[in-house]
């Protein structure tokens, strides 16, 4: 009788995130705590914390200086991993503080090194591929002033301007030339973009070179004739000029958009409110996020039901939404702070659309969210979503992409709600037909963010029955006295999805069905099929995007 070349023999699989086999400490709860090689803790911090916010076991301060080290460590040992890493994380991932805080410590790290590493990514090119908006050739020149002093070193410095030259419009000039202490006449003193002899650098074309001469002059004469080749400057002096009782007058759409008008500058200019005269005028030239931070003030102004269609039209638009790389917790507050039904059912397409790399996923699958009090902290200080809203969005996308599911929130059996089958849980009861963002509005409204401990492993003995897998969306922190996670069930897939960066995970991974991704996107949810596929090892998302 066959030992090993059984019907069910499968090939191990493994997937990036890995861990120590045996915990070698505990959670903050003390739980089972199984410490991650580097790229994993690095990667897991990274793509669940905003730089700079706290969160509920980890203060800002120690969360920062742990990515810090982070990324100097593993740029030591694979500066090749980091690169790749960190342009993923500005562009898909949408992190933008991360990724300039991780570039800045790359090329900190690479000059602290004896010699270069041999095909290692140059500081410049890292610096550049994590700057995509005008604003953030200041943003790394002020985290590394504040950090290191005034003495900016050329990696920096050549980053910078390659970006400037690539960001360097006028209208880009208009909307974020003059805002924080590093202005673009600032940068462009500082890092000289164009100087061939200095940086082998060519200004993209000659309206490019007036343009940068002009922020420089006009910098110590405001009265400086800006060159004839500039139309958006001109036209925004000639708006700036008129009568302010003249104003209202000149909310045209076109006139707006050629003057390089952004919602925020028509404030002021208007020196009035911002009524229904003036977002009409202004929603055609306005961004996606734009919409969608002001869907409420569209509504209180009055804006008509065909310029709302239109804006709606422009939310769920699959092109939009791809390129305004919103992530999926943007539309459940934009659902939640619109107060009219007319924004519904287009950020419910959007929220679809921006979890479309969610995967269909057959047999049987049980989904246990936590929602523990550990759970309830903001994802950022700006923001009123909870880590909870995060899982309670991810897990009901799941649920409404699988064959046949239970889907189940859980914390402890010591606080509120108390199942008879053993620890806090709830089975959430599933609709046909019910949209993602009105199953997460349910689960609110009916009691499933429950509060209390972080009791995974009773919740687990408690709902498993048989499935195919198990998908845990958690920030890891189980309680001790219950057990390791999953113990009981050695054969079964369980797949963790963390939500806060902690140093330790409840679970090892990165083989022997014990798998954990991580993120505010849903990038990580397609290596389910794929691991589960005879034979193939999951990859890094950015590996994925590019195969």
């Amino acid at each position: 009788m066959a030992r090993f070349n059984t019907t069910s023999a499968k090939p191990q699989v493994y997937s990036p995130v890995a861990s120590e086999r045996t915990p070698s400490g505990t959670t903050f709860e003390g739980g089972p705590g199984f410490a991650r090689d580097g790229r994993s803790e690095l990667f897991l911090y990274a793509v669940s914390r905003f730089s700079g916010e706290g969160s509920f076991y980890e203060d800002a301060k120690k969360g920062d200086l742990r990515y810090v080290h982070l990324i100097r460590q593993v740029t030591a040992e694979d500066p090749a991993w980091v690169a790749a890493f960190l342009r993923w994380l500005r562009t898909e991932a949408n992190m933008r503080s991360a990724a300039i805080v991780g570039a800045a410590e790359y090329v900190k790290t690479a000059i602290a090194r004896t010699s270069a590493v041999l095909g290692a990514p140059t500081g410049r090119k890292v610096v550049d591929s994590v700057i995509l908006r005008a604003d953030e050739p200041g943003e790394m020149i002020a985290y590394w002033t504040t950090q290191y002093g005034k003495s900016i070193p050329w990696p920096v410095k050549r980053g910078v301007a390659d970006a400037m030259i690539r960001l360097g419009s006028e209208m880009n000039y208009l909307k974020y030339g003059e805002s924080g202490g590093y202005t673009f006449d600032r940068l462009l003193n500082l890092t000289h973009p164009g100087d061939a002899k200095r940086s082998n650098q060519r200004i993209r074309a000659g309206w490019q070179n007036d343009l940068f001469g002009h922020i420089i002059k006009a910098k110590y004469e405001p009265d400086a004739q800006i060159p004839e080749g500039l139309q958006t400057l001109t036209r925004r002096k000639a708006l700036m000029a008129l009568p302010v009782n003249e104003r209202r007058a000149a909310l045209d759409p076109v006139r707006l958009k050629d003057a390089g008008m952004t919602w925020e500058a028509l404030a002021g200019w208007l020196q009035g409110p911002m009524d229904r005269q003036a977002w009409e005028a202004i929603i055609p030239n306005m961004g996606y996020m734009a919409l969608l931070r002001n869907l409420r003030n569209f509504d209180q102004a009055g804006v008509s039901d065909q310029v709302a269609q239109k804006v709606a039209a422009k939310l769920s638009s699959p092109e939009e939404v791809a390129r305004s790389r919103q992530l999926p917790m943007r539309f459940l507050s934009a659902y939640r702070n619109a107060p009219s039904d007319r924004w519904k059912w287009p950020l419910d397409q959007a929220v679809n659309l921006a979890l479309r790399n969610i995967p269909t996923v057959t047999g049987r699958t049980l989904i246990l969210v936590d929602t523990s009090s550990s759970m309830h902290s903001p994802m950022s200080d700006r923001s009123g979503l909870m880590r909870w809203d995060a899982a309670a969005l991810f897990g009901c996308a799941l649920a409404t992409r699988c064959h046949r599911v239970d889907l189940v929130s859980f914390s402890s059996s010591q606080h509120y709600y108390s199942d008879p089958v053993g620890g806090a849980s709830k089975v959430y009861p599933l609709r046909a037909g019910e949209s993602l963002l009105a199953m997460v509005a349910r689960w609110d409204r009916d009691g499933f963010f429950l509060g209390g401990g972080t009791q995974t492993e009773l919740a687990l003995r408690a709902h498993f029955s048989g499935h195919d897998r198990v998908v845990i969306l958690t920030d890891e922190q189980a309680w001790g006295g219950q057990g390791e996670v999953g113990a009981q069930i050695p054969a079964t897939p369980i797949y963790t999805w963390n939500l806060a960066g902690y140093e330790r995970g409840h679970a090892a991974s990165g083989s022997s069905n014990r798998h954990t991704f991580g993120g505010l996107t849903d990038q990580g949810f397609k290596m389910i099929p794929m691991l589960e596929s005879v034979g193939t090892n999951g990859r890094w998302p950015w590996e994925v995007s590019t195969s």
